[in-house]
């Protein structure tokens, strides 16, 4: 056998083991999320219902520019943590063509501006008015997150002589304890439901000229053709409800716990009458097949 010929039946072996290897696909489901607490929270709780039910599912971590990048060109297959109207809008309008809304989780989330509650203003018109015990700056989080977006737009509407700091959502909360341990004055983006409003006496500033909204919805998003595809995925990732007490109740678990994973485990098998809820009826008798 020559060299040529054993390149070639290489070649052939390569394709072959590719072929016949990786499990089924009909199976894998990639799930993007951002550092967002409830984002975080829903997704892992999402993997564990779908990996108890055959599913090979794969968390992909990134911020919100590249998760909406993925999901249009269909890396990714969906993303549980859409706001909207205003948080995520420009992305929507960017990518919308190319995605489904294929469900509300939670219909009374509000971002804005965050302070503690012994802080004495309840206005975003007042910060100018203190800025020095504020340090003339805003913590915010990721850096093409919406809320930022949002507050990049607040500072020009209020005439704000203040500069908004990029950091991550941890980096954020961790800013904000340090600063109530100290009883010191801070400002920070912020976002409801969140587990920091239970953890931390705090407060969200009154927004009169309406630039962070008002209640939005967090929506479910997936590639386009994702529910034709899988429609046992889209009608359980459809059916995934919250209220005010529950989607507390998972954020805390996660936030409590060292391991997202397991804390998800923990939280399903304690919550087992409403996760079964979000359940399609009929399953697809296909799903466990090989």
């Amino acid at each position: 056998m020559n060299i040529i010929q054993k390149i070639a039946l290489l070649l052939v072996f390569g394709i072959l083991i590719a072929s016949c290897g990786g499990g089924n696909s009909k199976n894998k489901i990639n799930l993007a999320y951002a550092n967002w607490a409830e984002g975080i929270a829903m997704t892992h709780v999402a993997k564990v219902v779908l990996e108890e039910k055959g599913y090979d599912v794969n968390l992909m971590n990134a911020d919100i520019a590249p998760i909406f990048a993925s999901l249009s060109r269909g890396n990714a297959d969906a993303f549980m943590d859409v706001w909207m109207p205003v948080t995520h809008h420009d992305y929507m309008e960017q990518y919308g063509e190319s995605l489904e809304v294929i469900g509300v989780s939670y219909d009374q989330a509000r971002i804005g501006l965050v302070v503690p509650s012994y802080v004495p203003i309840s206005s975003i018109e007042e910060l100018n008015e203190h800025k020095d015990k504020f340090k003339g700056e805003i913590v915010g989080i990721d850096a093409g997150a919406g809320i930022m977006k949002a507050t990049d737009a607040a500072i020009p509407a209020y005439e704000l002589d203040f500069n908004l700091l990029t950091s991550s959502g941890a980096a954020m909360t961790a800013t904000l304890k340090r600063a109530i341990d100290n009883n010191e004055w801070v400002v920070v983006t912020g976002w409801t439901p969140h587990w920091m409003f239970s953890r931390f006496d705090i407060k969200l500033l009154d927004d009169p000229k309406n630039v962070y909204g008002d209640a939005e919805q967090i929506q479910i998003v997936t590639r386009k053709g994702f529910s034709e595809e899988q429609p046992f995925v889209a009608e359980f990732l459809s059916n995934v409800k919250f209220t005010d007490e529950q989607i507390s109740s998972v954020m805390a678990t996660l936030e409590d716990g060292n391991n997202d994973l397991q804390s998800a485990k923990d939280w399903v098998e304690a919550n087992r009458e409403l996760v079964n809820s979000w359940l399609p009826k009929e399953e697809d008798s296909e799903i466990l097949a090989n």
